[in-house]
């Protein structure tokens, strides 16, 4: 149950800022955000690590902290997918070398041996990290100029980071395989795909609001006319102290303030939960209730924790939504009779009823994008029905139980990394991929299946970061 396959990786991106305002710097300093993502190990469902601390020296003066404090991230949510994770004051200069400092790991795996029962979570017994201090050299330096911003990739390799015995068994011993690769503000790399936080003030008139994160942080967000809000909601839909969104979008080149591009809200009563679907109950018809793998939860005194299955319940008067799927017609893709193991989803409610885990109540149930890496299955490719068939790797895979049928849309999905189509798929035979996109029930069957937002050559993803190696 828990010998890995490929890898589980860790994004952080850091974008730096020089001239901001409100942030304790000066006209010679910048701001830094990190971000997060991963690729799955067969069972592991979370590899929990403490960030310590990231600083970056340019072999003279002293090391410059990016982060603001010590904070637990779980690698193994964003597959292809960034979330904001910190923004903190920088000087400019040139810096040549990264230190990363990690302490408390946590390997956690889903238990599925009984057949028909609800998946369980256990704990690698002893986890501990081989290296928990890295000085990594840049592939080339990272010049930081006043007043523009740039981007520093982190990529944590788990594949090649944890330990294994000579049956292939996680031994518990994790030895950091981490990169670093530059990113140019502007472009897609420096999205930020999903980003949850609380609403903390509103100001309609200037098309801003403030929102504030999960460690306390607060960050202005600037909504535009090429803003897409979800559900028909506006900004004057935001209601300060209990509305809780997820954003996507950049930081502005020059500032603080993350651009949106797109806003849904998660919650307009101060509670959200968010994580992987484990079992849904009954399996067919209307589920009454289903299990969530806690990955994520505003605010933090409820409760829940990240780390527990919690059991949500469903009455029928909770309100269904896809992210990013602006149409009446998605209630008929997901809803309580369209839910399946596997799927990513964010719950809101009101505080009063994320008290008990084992008895969730929520109003409101939104279906969020996942990554997942695997390989074609050899003569799956249908040109005909935009489809190919992947056998899915890590702890979705496990979940899916068998190969899953992924559906590729015109002028939606996008194929990345060396990838032009599904010609290139069939051509590969048996290509290491990584599909970006919402899961999603087959009515007539029953199975889940991928709607593809994009469709990445993993192997050109692997050599790239393999490039910008430590």
């Amino acid at each position: 149950m828990m010998t890995p396959q490929k890898y589980l990786r860790g994004l952080l991106v850091c974008v730096l800022a020089a001239g901001l305002t409100g942030c304790g710097s000066s006209g010679m300093s910048g701001s830094v955000f990190l971000a997060g993502t991963d690729a799955p190990l067969p069972s592991i469902i979370s590899f929990r690590v403490q960030i310590s601390n990231v600083t970056l020296s340019n072999g003279s003066g002293a090391p410059i902290s990016i982060v603001s404090g010590p904070q637990t991230v779980d690698f193994a949510r964003f597959n292809g997918l960034k979330t904001l994770l910190d923004f903190s004051a920088i000087p400019a200069g040139t810096y040549t070398t990264v230190n990363v400092s990690l302490a408390n790991p946590v390997l956690t795996y889903l238990n599925t041996s009984q057949a028909g029962a609800p998946p369980t979570i256990s704990n690698v017994p002893n986890p501990s990290l081989v290296n928990s201090n890295l000085t990594i050299l840049l592939p080339t330096p990272l010049t930081i100029t006043a007043g523009r911003n740039i981007g520093l990739q982190m990529d944590f390799n788990l594949h090649n980071s944890i330990q294994t015995d000579s049956n292939g068994q996680v031994t518990g011993l994790v030895n950091p395989n981490i990169s670093f690769t530059v990113l140019t503000p502007g472009t897609p790399d420096a999205e930020i795909d999903e980003f949850n936080a609380s609403v903390v003030s509103v100001n309609a008139s200037s098309n801003s609001f403030i929102a504030q994160d999960v460690h306390g942080r607060q960050y202005t967000v600037q909504v535009s006319s090429a803003t897409e809000w979800e559900n028909n909601n506006t900004i004057n839909s935001l209601v300060p102290n209990q509305t809780i969104v997820t954003l996507s979008g950049q930081f502005d080149v020059s500032s603080q303030t993350l651009e949106a591009s797109d806003i849904a809200i998660l919650s307009q009563h101060g509670f959200y939960a968010g994580g992987l679907v484990t079992y849904v109950n009954p399996a067919s018809g209307p589920a009454s209730n289903f299990n969530m793998y806690v990955r994520g939860v505003l605010p933090t005194d409820t409760g829940i924790t990240p780390g527990q299955i919690a059991n949500v319940q469903l009455t029928g008067n909770e309100e269904f939504y896809i992210f990013r799927r602006h149409t009446p017609f998605t209630q008929f893709f997901f809803n309580p009779s369209m839910m399946v193991p596997g799927q990513h989803v964010t719950i809101g409610g009101p505080a009063s009823g994320a008290q008990n885990v084992q008895n969730i109540l929520t109003d409101r149930v939104v279906l969020q994008p996942g990554g997942f890496s695997g390989t074609v299955v050899p003569g799956s490719v249908h040109a005909n029905d935009d489809s190919f068939q992947m056998n899915a790797n890590g702890i979705k895979g496990v979940l899916f139980n068998g190969p899953i049928t992924v559906y590729v849309v015109p002028d939606i999905t996008k194929f990345r990394y060396g990838f032009n189509g599904l010609s290139d798929l069939e051509a590969a035979g048996g290509a290491s991929v990584r599909v970006v996109g919402f899961v999603l029930k087959n009515p007539d069957t029953g199975s889940p299946i991928i709607l593809g937002k994009f469709v990445d050559d993993k192997e050109a993803v692997d050599i790239r970061d393999a490039q910008a190696g430590s």
